[in-house]
This record gives structure tokens, C-alpha cells and sequence, in this order.
């Protein structure tokens, strides 16, 4: 069992950054692969990105390919979204989210892969 803990959200301008993070204890942080969710006000939660529990692989939803980044230092148990060039359209809370097993066969859009999930931040992007 792991704990994730989402912080960094804000209000932003769009074109601005922000950097999310997400804080992992009670397991073994590097034997999960991370994902990141967001859920915008009256939609479903959305695939944004994740990352192998090595760091090695990442994979990111077409809507952010080309701004955000997802990283993770496992020397400190924690996972970050680098968001770049924030749009209006990036609003939402952002949750993080742990999933066990190899990164080949994980089903890693589908939500109901992930066993731990945050309680999540808002990000708010102002036009």
C-alpha cells in the first residue's frame, strides 16, 4: 500500500507553468509505475500522462504532448508534471495515481489500472 499526495496547483495565466508534484509513502514507491489524471469541472477523469517505474518510458495524452513532462526522482519518493504553456483548457484538479506491474503490459489510459490515487490539486488557468 502507497499514499500520494498532489501539490503545486494554482492560478495560472495562460501561457504560464506550473509544476505538480506528487509525494509517495507507506510502499515501495519504485515498484509502481505513476500516472497522471485530471478531471475538469462536469467531465470524466482523463489520461495525462505517466511514467515506468524506473523513469525510463513515459507516454503522454495528445493534448499535452508538446508542453508538459513527466519526471520522477526515486530518491525522493516523489513523481513531478512539468506543465508548460498553459491553456484555459488545462483546468482542472490533477490527481496522481500508482499501478503495479510492467510497463509492456500495462493498460496505462485506463483508469481502472491504478490501485492508489491522491486526493488530488486544482489547477486554474485564466485566460
Amino acid at each position: 500500500q502507497v499514499q500520494l499526495v498532489e501539490s503545486g496547483g494554482g492560478l495560472v495565466q495562460a501561457g504560464g507553468s506550473l509544476r505538480l508534484s506528487c509525494a509517495a509513502s507507506g510502499g515501495a514507491f519504485t515498484t509502481y509505475n505513476i500516472a497522471w489524471f485530471h478531471q475538469a469541472p462536469g467531465k470524466e477523469r482523463e489520461f495525462v500522462a505517466a511514467t515506468s517505474r524506473s523513469g525510463s518510458y513515459t507516454y503522454y495524452a495528445d493534448s499535452v504532448k508538446a508542453r508538459f513532462t513527466i519526471s520522477r526522482d526515486n530518491a525522493k519518493n516523489t513523481v513531478y508534471l512539468q506543465m508548460n504553456s498553459l491553456k484555459p483548457e488545462d483546468t482542472a484538479v490533477y490527481y496522481c495515481a500508482a499501478a503495479r506491474g510492467g510497463w509492456a503490459v500495462l493498460k496505462f489510459r485506463d483508469r481502472a489500472e491504478y490501485d492508489y490515487w491522491g486526493q488530488g490539486t486544482q489547477v486554474t488557468v485564466s485566460s
